[in-house]
């Protein structure tokens, strides 16, 4: 049996812990697919997915409405980091071993290969934005800040998609053609 705590805090008092109740059943198995991780069609979404994803959606807009393109590429940048751990909450972090810490996106790709090319796009960012976070504003131009908002909703919605069971049509990102398969 497990128990919660809750650690009401008043001015000027010492936090106390306080039993909530918690259940004591074990949730049901959920189904697997081909990888071995919980399919998001059958299992309903981990609050902590649905979180993000809400915070990945507010951050679209808050990119939307930023006038500096440094500052928008960075929101916008977020926006899509927080999608991809989303639908990493949903999929389940792979087993690592004593391996050194991955990128979400390097996560994203080993869990969600479907997303792999988007993994790809954003990570080839990830130098960019963490210069503008250090102060450099150099390369961020108006049109590579709406790029990049218009490429992080669209990879927002389709992280949606999943977390709502129903993924099914995976647009490439931007600047990556997909090769025709003759058959």
């Amino acid at each position: 049996m497990s128990a919660l705590f809750d650690f009401p805090v008043q001015p000027g008092s010492t936090p106390t812990p306080t039993p909530t109740a918690t259940p004591t059943a074990a949730p049901a198995s959920p189904a697997r697919h081909r990888g071995g991780h919980p399919s998001p069609r059958t299992v309903a979404a981990p609050r902590s997915a649905a979180a993000l994803l809400r915070e990945a959606r507010a951050g679209i807009v808050e990119a939307q409405h930023e006038t500096d393109p440094a500052q928008r590429y960075a929101t916008a940048y977020l926006a899509a980091l927080r999608a991809a751990a989303a639908l990493l909450a949903l999929r389940g972090r792979p087993h690592r071993g004593r391996a050194r810490p991955a990128s979400a996106w390097v996560l994203l790709a080993d869990l969600a290969p479907e997303m792999g090319e988007w993994a790809d796009f954003f990570a080839a960012g990830s130098a960019r934005r963490a210069a503008i976070l250090a102060g450099s504003t150099r390369g961020v131009t108006q049109r590579g800040a709406d790029d990049l908002v218009r490429s992080a909703a669209i990879f927002t919605d389709l992280v949606g998609d999943e977390v709502a069971g129903r993924g099914t049509h995976r647009p490439t990102p931007p600047g990556q053609a997909r090769t025709p398969v003759i058959t």
